[in-house]
């Protein structure tokens, strides 16, 4: 079993940057991939970028492309969402998300979530 824990949330200004971070800790050997989904008020969760444990390949959602970067560290077990020229659209609870799966954007493929950190953009 793997444990996923976010920090990093906060409240920025629009054009502002922050920077997620997931401490992964158990059976982190057991997943291919990590990834961050968002959820807004009202809204379903939606798929924001994932990365591949060994090879570090990169998946973005069209409307974060350019603006965040995932990573990771594997030595640390730790993966990371950077975001830069946040808009008031990116306000949400994040969650990072680990699966034994290919790459993916579903969510149902990820089988171990976070407890989720909030980002609020004020405009």
């Amino acid at each position: 079993q793997v444990q996923l824990v976010e920090s990093g949330g906060g409240l920025v200004q629009a054009g502002g940057s922050l920077r997620l971070s997931c401490a992964a800790s158990g059976r982190t050997f057991s997943s291919n991939a990590m990834g961050w989904f968002r959820q807004a008020p009202g809204k379903e969760r939606e798929f924001v970028a994932a990365i591949t444990r060994s090879l570090g390949i990169t998946y973005y959602a069209d409307s974060v492309k350019g603006r965040f970067t995932i990573s990771r560290d594997i030595a640390k077990n730790t993966v990371s969402l950077h975001m830069n020229s946040l808009k008031p659209e990116d306000t949400a609870v994040y969650y990072c998300a680990a699966t034994a799966s290919m790459l993916t954007q579903r969510a149902q493929d990820y089988d171990t979530w976070g407890q989720g950190t909030q980002v609020t953009v004020s405009s």
